[in-house]
């Protein structure tokens, strides 16, 4: 849909929910490019328009505006004036009167030019005898100011001597395109806002279902999971370049749809075997994303901070120096999820042990278990403005169509997941890693690595099975990273590849082993995988000595 019909489409759903009687009522369409809204200080400068034929018998007005935002954001919104319309029709009156006494004024002086007439208050602000090119602007008092001749560079000036002034009785408001409501661009999400502090929380209404077709969401993303084939999901995920061993996709698939109303997994193993990667890859591939680069509205990513101690971090808090509720990523999925309750929208919790799961994530679990499950997030009687423009209610029901992931990571920087937390979840054990398939994708994908491949993975696997059984595997990102290490050591660089090979087992694996007497074997069989590569030989040996005179070994100490 084009601009124009954009526009369209949306008068005509601000005529449908006003129901107003065309005979007394009027439409300003501010769309156009010299007529169009921009922001000033102190106010907004709805646009400009022809009121030449407004009267007393006009009972309410519509002014239809558009502020366009980078890189690709439209915010639609009308402004309508009913209650006092009349001062608005006086103020129309008054412009042309001071217009035609400086027209009178001109003449009497024998000067045929037409200087305006000056509004007696000490402002300079001069008018014409015609309303055919009036600027329309709405300040922050929530109120409409008039004038026909020349232009306001700010609201900020003393307005009670200017004449009457018209109160908003409404704005609604429509941002475009709907399905990108989930990363709606900042400046788009604040010109929201900024209409919600001019005119009260209480007389803005967000509309997200103003346009038809195409700039709705897509049928591919209104599809649940639950009805796509597994071995649709399969396909799109390898496609997407992820490699997961054995059942791994069908058991996330089981997890995440057996319940009608709760979903929630939790993914847990070895740093680098793609947790984060499935989850991402699932849900572009149940909304039809075909491509990683490409943006997919409905899926969230929320990162855990170890600083957090309370749900705000996922449910949001009132930010009482901005006075805006402050709407994290979690929030955001909850609210984009009741915009779109046709759309499965995931949440993925990433790194979720990196603090205490059951502190921030209480209200989640608690309404979880209840049979009618909401978040409680303020205790306001009104909503509040939130950090991304829109309101926010006292509290949400959790949708049914919200998907939450969490992943976690078993080390030395992590907490454990209690039993409160874990009997809500379905958890996936994800430490296994197969080389043997990931060998085969990479070259798939990246062909240029084929060599790089083939003189890396055969010593990597040998590695791997060494330390798998120890529980000091590493993961498919260790291997990845390791193989552009060395294409980009040996054919950029030019250095020797046995040289190259040891640094990088030096620097990407060996930097993890720790252990005790149970890890000799281990050693000494690593001793005889690396007698080719003096440097790592030499940090493997000196791990074996720290073991023989403390009963215990770390690299990284």
């Amino acid at each position: 849909m084009d601009l124009k019909g954009r526009q369209d489409h949306f008068q005509k759903r601000i005529q449908t929910m006003l129901g107003f009687d065309k005979t007394t009522w009027k439409i300003s369409k501010l769309f156009g490019v010299s007529n169009s809204a921009k922001v000033l200080e102190g106010g907004i400068q709805l646009g400009v328009s022809n009121l030449d034929s407004w009267g007393p018998g006009v009972e309410g007005a519509v002014f239809s505006c558009l502020l366009r935002f980078p890189p690709g954001d439209e915010v639609y919104f009308a402004v309508y004036v009913h209650q006092d319309m009349p001062g608005l029709n006086q103020r129309l009156e008054n412009m042309k009167t001071l217009g035609h006494q400086a027209k009178l004024n001109a003449s009497n002086q024998d000067d045929h030019t037409d200087p305006g007439e000056d509004d007696g208050a000490g402002h300079g602000i001069q008018y014409s005898a015609r309303n055919n090119v009036v600027v329309v602007c709405l300040a922050d008092d929530g109120k409409i100011y008039l004038r026909n001749k020349g232009f306001w560079d700010s609201m900020q000036f003393d307005r009670t001597a200017v004449g009457p002034a018209a109160s908003v009785k409404r704005i609604v408001c429509a941002a475009y395109p709907p399905n990108a409501s989930a990363h709606r661009s900042l400046l788009a999400r604040e010109f929201i806002g900024y209409l919600t502090r001019l005119v009260g929380r209480d007389r803005l209404e967000e509309l997200y279902d103003v346009w038809p077709g195409e700039s709705e969401v897509s049928p591919l993303m209104k599809r649940q999971p639950a009805t796509i084939p597994l071995e649709e999901i399969h396909q799109g995920i390898e496609l997407l370049g992820g490699h997961y061993s054995g059942d791994l996709v069908a058991r996330l698939h089981v997890a995440l749809n057996h319940l009608a109303r709760k979903h929630f997994v939790i993914l847990t193993g070895i740093s680098g075997t793609g947790k984060t990667g499935i989850v991402e890859r699932y849900a572009r591939v149940v909304h039809g994303v075909t491509d990683m680069a490409q943006d997919d509205p409905f899926y969230f990513r929320c990162s855990v901070r170890p600083n957090w101690t309370d749900p705000s971090d996922l449910t949001g808090y009132f930010d009482v120096i901005t006075d805006k509720y402050v709407v994290p990523e979690f929030l955001q999925a909850v609210l984009t999820a009741h915009a779109h309750p046709d759309s499965p929208v995931f949440a993925c919790i990433d790194e979720m042990n990196l603090a205490r799961v059951e502190y921030y994530l209480a209200d989640v679990l608690s309404a979880m278990e209840t049979e009618t499950p909401k978040l409680h997030l303020h205790g306001h009687s009104v909503p509040l403005e939130g950090s991304r423009g829109g309101l926010i209610a006292d509290s949400v029901p959790l949708p049914s169509n919200l998907y939450i992931i969490g992943t976690i990571n078993v080390d030395e920087t992590t907490l454990a997941i209690s039993d409160k937390v874990l009997d809500r979840a379905t958890l996936i054990d994800m430490s296994k890693v197969d080389l043997g398939g990931f060998e085969t994708m990479f070259k798939a994908r990246e062909p240029a690595l084929s060599s790089s491949v083939e003189a890396c993975i055969p010593l990597l696997k040998e590695i791997h099975k060494v330390l798998e059984t120890h529980r000091l595997a590493f993961g498919y990102r260790v291997c990845a990273e390791f193989i552009r290490y060395y294409h980009f050591a040996v054919t950029v660089a030019k250095q020797g590849k046995v040289d190259v090979i040891d640094h990088q087992i030096a620097q990407k694996i060996l930097v993890k082993l720790r252990g005790s007497e149970r890890q000799a074997p281990m050693l000494a069989e690593l001793a005889g995988l690396l007698t080719a590569y003096p440097t790592s030989l030499a940090i493997v040996k000196e791990l074996q000595q720290d073991l023989a005179d403390y009963g215990t070994f770390a690299y990284s100490r």
